[in-house]
């Protein structure tokens, strides 16, 4: 019930922001932040606070078979990210899932099949969601769930169905573009220039060598220009 007053607290903003699907994308994405910057971070985000300076990478669509690659160069540059997996691969792959725990990065779902949360209905989003959770480490201490959208689709529907269920749906606030790419140097070059603003989520995705070689660069950017990488989790106080 509290979820339920919290969104209808800030209803016009959400139904305006998500219900319009036949907006231009960069639209879209300004409706989307403007009702993450009306509910609680509880229910929705796409950026963190501005101080302190922290930035947080985030990694869509795995595990795959270059997430221990990713790993290593994470453990390498002393980084904790947040991955966002998909179930079926989490069934497929369930030592990758393991060991990102076990690395001291976060998790959270990213759907069992993939499809866009916009396109299902409530019962099947629903499922979705409890069948992905299942096949994630429960972290002792930390209740929290996190999920984000296949693609960032949205509805309001979809909204309610992941709060009711006790999730935090995470969005992101810069594109690094890398899965219209494979050049490693595209990548880095959206993410640092122009320098990015604290609070800044990153969309990254697991899975793409060119991702992998740029993290070492990114990190290296990002830390010379005053941030520090954290997760979303720690950027929502978990």
């Amino acid at each position: 019930m509290q979820k339920l007053e919290e969104i209808s607290r800030g209803g016009a903003a959400v139904a305006s922001a998500l219900v319009e699907r036949d907006l231009p994308a960069v639209k879209r994405r300004a409706k989307k932040a403007a009702a993450a910057a009306v509910l609680p971070r509880s229910l929705l985000v796409c950026r963190g606070p501005s101080a302190p300076r922290g930035i947080a990478l985030t990694f869509d669509d795995g595990p795959t078979e270059l997430t221990h690659a990713y790993l290593d160069t994470l453990a390498r540059l002393g980084v904790k990210a947040t991955f966002f997996v998909i179930g079926e691969l989490c069934s497929q792959r369930p030592d990758d899932v393991a060991e990102i725990a076990r690395r001291g990065h976060e998790l959270g779902g990213h759907g069992y099949t993939h499809r866009p949360f916009s396109a299902l209905r409530a019962v099947e989003l629903g499922n979705e969601l409890a069948r992905t959770q299942d096949l994630l480490p429960a972290i002792p201490g930390n209740p929290r769930k996190l999920v984000r959208p296949p693609q960032g689709a949205l509805s309001l529907t979809a909204l309610l169905t992941c709060a009711i269920a006790g999730f935090t749906t995470v969005l992101w606030s810069h594109d690094s573009g890398d899965c219209r790419t494979e050049c490693a140097g595209d990548v880095v070059r959206a993410i640092v220039d122009p320098p990015l603003a604290s609070g800044a989520i990153v969309l990254l995705h697991d899975g793409q060598s060119w991702t992998l070689d740029a993290l070492p660069e990114i990190v290296g950017r990002l830390r010379k220009a005053g941030h520090e990488l954290v997760t979303v989790g720690q950027f929502l106080g978990a």
